[in-house]
């Protein structure tokens, strides 16, 4: 292995091979994960894209870190047959298009696990490989709705606002990915035989719900929004206006915790109503924000940071490379900060994905001659 290649081979998954198609939305976060975890990665690109379409991550993006690139037409005869040459050394094929692309380019599971009868092969769209839906397009926001999620958030009298592309993309779409490749890879290795792993955004995001979903079925839990425990109808599980307009959240679940945030907020449990009287939690909402009002935000950090009130400060993405819990852990690296590496291993030290080789020198790694010619 070369030297560049050394340097890679830190992280729990080296020595894997993986060919990423250059997608959009969570097969690159995917990837980046994958990487950061040891896995070598070729990426392949398209040689051009149309000016309509949404474009992908820019090549200085962090979520490309840790990948070589090669550009293959796959719509060519040439570019088909090369792609199926280099998959005989892989161990993982990453695909995010709509169901039916890939068949139509003759790289379908079938025609990959001709030439690599283990490949894991994986999948990623939104609405699945089948359904009324497969074929057509959407995003993150259209994923979430269909599942329950996407309703379950917001202010009660206004429409639901769709959150960061975190809950579909990446934690529904991105992370079972990865989790599916890596339970079909220890699949792979025990038996030789790979498999499709089809990870789609409604899937995972549902999964994701599940609690969510057992307590509606118990009657815990009710379709109306802001009145439930967790989405911020309870005073103490809640954010907090400060006196210099920032935020404090409090979550005081526990009988301890609620009063140790009370005491820290300069009142008496006594004369408040009872934490658990829902009729009486839009006074409580009342008492607590005029209490917040009266401090700024770092003064309540100060009050509450070395406590079991569950009490924190709201942090921008610029303020929160800067928490002192953060620098501790190495939460964020490099300049400017982008976060590390998760999760963290005892034996296998994993970190971001760096520079890499040039394709020709990793596919010849892998053993393929960039210039031999096709089979």
């Amino acid at each position: 292995m070369s030297a560049a290649g050394e340097r890679n081979a830190t992280g729990p998954l080296a020595g894997v091979r993986i060919v990423e198609l250059a997608a959009i939305g969570p097969v690159p976060f995917a990837a980046m994960l994958l990487a950061d975890l040891g896995a070598e990665i070729l990426r392949i690109d398209a040689p051009a894209r149309r000016e309509a379409q949404m474009p992908l991550p820019a090549a200085d993006d962090p979520l490309l870190r840790g990948r070589s690139t090669l550009v293959l037409d796959l719509k060519s005869a040439a570019g088909r047959e090369r792609l199926l040459h280099i998959l005989r050394q892989a161990d993982v094929l990453l695909e995010g298009y709509r169901p039916g692309v890939m068949e139509r380019l003759r790289l379908d599971p079938t025609a990959c696990h001709g030439v690599r009868p283990s490949l894991v092969y994986g999948r990623m769209t939104g609405w699945g490989q089948s359904g009324p839906l497969a074929s057509t397009a959407g995003h993150d926001p259209n994923y979430i709705a269909i599942t329950g999620a996407l309703h379950a958030m917001g202010e009660p009298d206004r429409p639901p606002r769709p959150p960061l592309n975190i809950v579909g993309d990446f934690a529904g779409g991105s992370l079972y990915l990865v989790m599916g490749v890596l339970a079909a890879l220890l699949h792979a290795r025990a038996t030789g035989r790979g498999q499709v792993v089809d990870a789609a955004i409604v899937d995972g995001t549902a999964s994701l719900m599940t609690m969510i979903y057992a307590l509606h079925n118990q009657g815990q839990w009710s379709a109306e929004r802001g009145i439930n425990l967790m989405d911020g109808a309870a005073p103490f599980g809640a954010s907090y206006r400060t006196r210099d307009g920032g935020y404090m959240v409090v979550c005081a679940l526990e009988p301890t915790a609620y009063r140790t945030f009370v005491r820290g907020l300069g009142l008496e449990e006594t004369s408040l109503p009872a934490q658990w009287d829902r009729a009486s939690w839009p006074v409580l909402m009342q008492r607590f924000a005029a209490a917040f009002a009266t401090r700024s935000r770092d003064a309540w950090t100060a009050v509450f940071e070395s406590t079991d009130a569950c009490v924190t400060p709201v942090l921008s993405i610029a303020e929160a490379p800067l928490h002192p819990q953060n620098i501790a852990r190495g939460v964020f690296t490099g300049t400017p900060p982008i976060p590390a590496a998760a999760p963290r291993f005892s034996a296998t030290a994993t970190r971001p994905a760096r520079a890499v080789r040039p394709a020709a020198a990793l596919l010849e790694d892998w053993g393929i001659v960039a210039e031999q010619p096709l089979p």
